[in-house]
């Protein structure tokens, strides 16, 4: 007994020969089995330490297996075990120079940043702690050192995982050297960190999620145990530590079932006067139908055989300016109870001559609270669409910010009314965004026209110069428009009084007031009488006078407005008054549009639902002086 201890204790010792240990017992050490789950007094679920700060479990899981070889399945989404809100009520708890960190788990989901513990803040610059996790193939190891580059180094290893496979995973920090190893082998390594970890001034410390400051992304899979020293183990210990476990990992890839489920309840996509596109995600593929009518029975329906995850389905030969109800069923194989979804209602797009209203709204990203609040203000208003000038979620990449923050939190009003959105740089031109929504092609940017308008969608991420694509499409369509009125729609903003994102007016009176790349189109909008053009990506509220040639006139030129208060962080105007400026207002928002011929009206909302700012437009009839 005395030999074996004295065997772990060895291998277990950092280069550093200071490094003293009076045993080689861990930091902390949780398993993830029924004896360790508990109901507590006020019904939360803790997770018991055998060692160290015990845990309290957010969200679902399932405790699988036989006694002995129990694992705690988490589903992802937004769950995990909290040991600490704020990682410093758990410091003594925390490796403060070396560190070990060894661990038997699965991954049935892979995401970019995946998480299985770490005290981590990851947020732009804002960058320290560690964290042990995965991406879309690969276990990662990611720390700062207070003598290394002022950011997180992130490893990734070489060996790609296997879906619902048991691996045993342990990463080491010495002072010098970051370590990954993968069922007892190195994996990846590095020596650009140094010094003693860095902490963040406040963070919280959690296990199976990727979590700080602002984000949560919860593992989905299994954790068996996770173990963590003040010591940087030596590879002989990591070998010694994986055959203790080889006999989990040699065990066959066995990913959790679920029950069927909705990961992205139904909303709707690009409706005409004939036409409405339903979607919807579930957790499993399977085959969908859609219900639709014009009673609550929905007595019509779409069948798609094909299982899939991503449902699309398009209605088509429907009467313009008409109210239909709809609802989905999916089901896994033929005889199964369905998964079934409520029913909703929309109305197809209005004729020529009839008024609509729509609601405008950008900037979402990351906050799921806000926009979720702004909009269900707009949806009381009973808008026929919604127009949103990008960053809709926060890291396009991230599947986690669109189904946990942006779908959910804009359901409500989603699932009446189509949403028109164009990319913002947050978006990442991620293969999320033309998965989640049905556009014409090539879908960044695209045209549509609803009632006595047409919209023009750009992509304000990709060239815009006058001989790229997209500008020679939108002249070409802007000539071709006999609409009664012209919007256009792009993420970045040809003129802003933001404070320093085109120059810094705290410290210099230069500045571009607006995005340069963006101001090309300007010449475009001038020449083929555009009424509105909607941006985005200034955290705030913008509206200009009408501007032409580059001066502020009183009408007959485009207006210019910035709606980027849908939840994003709240930026602030510059210390003076720009030309253009008319109205500008630092706070969340939302705004309405109302069209009646030749009669546009338009308001802004704050966060309380309080209007702020009004305008109205009236265009001279023919024969009008």
């Amino acid at each position: 007994m005395r030999s074996a201890w004295l065997l772990t204790l060895v291998l277990l010792s950092a280069a550093n020969v200071a490094m003293a240990h009076d045993g080689p017992d861990p930091l902390a050490r949780w398993r993830f089995d029924s004896e360790s789950i508990v109901t507590e007094s006020d019904q939360s679920v803790g997770l018991r330490a055998r060692r160290g700060p015990d845990g309290t479990v957010i969200g679902k899981h399932q405790i699988l297996g036989k006694k002995y070889d129990e694992t705690l399945y988490f589903p992802g989404g937004e769950n995990g075990v909290l040991v600490a809100e704020n990682h410093n009520d758990a410091k003594k708890y925390l490796p403060t120079e070396h560190m070990t960190v060894s661990m038997v788990v699965s991954i049935d989901q892979p995401q970019q940043w995946g998480g299985l513990i770490g005290v981590v803040q990851d947020n732009g610059s804002d960058e320290a702690g560690w964290v042990v996790g995965y991406n879309e193939s690969t276990f990662t190891f990611a720390l700062r050192g207070a003598e290394g580059t002022g950011r997180l180094t992130y490893l990734a290893g070489k060996t790609k995982y296997e879906k619902g496979k048991l691996y045993h995973v342990v990463a080491t920090y010495d002072g010098k050297l970051m370590q990954l190893f993968v069922n007892g082998k190195l994996d990846a390594e590095s020596k650009e960190q140094t010094g003693p970890i860095f902490y963040p001034e406040k963070t919280p410390f959690v296990l199976g999620a990727f979590c700080d400051s602002n984000e949560i992304n919860g593992h989905k899979g299994r954790v068996r145990e996770i173990v963590l020293y003040d010591l940087a183990a030596k590879p002989t210990w990591v070998e010694h530590d994986f055959e203790h476990n080889a006999n989990l990992t040699s065990l066959p890839a066995e990913q959790v079932q679920e029950p069927l489920a909705f990961i992205m309840k139904p909303y709707l996509q690009f409706g005409t006067q004939t036409t409405m596109t339903v979607m919807w995600r579930t957790n499993r593929p399977g085959a969908a139908t859609l219900y639709y009518g014009e009673t609550d029975e929905c007595p019509q329906k779409i069948e798609v055989a094909d299982a899939k995850e991503i449902h699309e389905i398009r209605i088509e030969g429907l009467e313009p300016e008409t109210q239909y109800f709809y609802r989905t069923e999916t089901h896994l194989k033929p005889g199964d109870e369905p998964l079934a979804s409520e029913v909703a209602t929309f109305q197809t797009a209005v004729k020529r001559e009839t008024p609509f209203a729509f609601a405008v709204i950008s900037d979402t990203q990351g906050n799921p609270k806000v926009s979720g609040t702004v909009g269900d203000f707009a949806w009381a208003q009973r808008p026929n669409f919604m127009l949103h000038a990008g960053d809709l979620v926060s890291t396009g990449k991230n599947d986690s910010h669109w189904t946990q923050h942006f779908f959910p939190s804009m359901n409500p009003l989603m699932r009446h009314v189509p949403t028109f959105p164009v990319l913002g740089n947050h978006e990442q031109d991620a293969k999320y965004y033309y998965d989640y929504f049905s556009l014409p092609a090539p879908e960044y940017y695209y045209q549509f026209r609803f009632g006595n308008s047409d919209f023009f969608m750009i992509d304000s991420n990709r060239n815009v110069d006058p001989e790229s694509e997209q500008f020679k499409w939108l002249e070409k369509a802007l000539s071709e428009s006999d609409a009664t009125w012209k919007f256009v729609c792009h993420h970045h903003p040809p003129y802003s009084s933001d404070e320093n994102d085109y120059g810094n007016l705290w410290k210099t009176n230069k500045s571009t007031r607006g995005d340069l790349d963006a101001r090309q189109l300007v010449p475009l909008y001038e020449k083929y009488n555009v009424d509105i053009v909607w941006n985005g990506h200034i955290h705030s509220y913008e509206r200009t006078w009408p501007v032409r040639e580059n001066k502020a006139v009183v009408e007959g030129a485009p207006v210019y407005m910035i709606v980027g208060g849908g939840g994003g962080n709240l930026e602030t105007p510059g210390p003076v008054r720009p030309f253009f400026m008319n109205t500008v207002r630092r706070g969340h928002h939302y705004v309405m549009v109302r069209i009646n011929g030749t009669k546009l009206e338009f308001q802004a909302y704050d966060i309380e639902n309080r209007l702020f700012d009004e305008m109205v437009i009236s265009k001279k009839t023919a024969g009008e002086d």
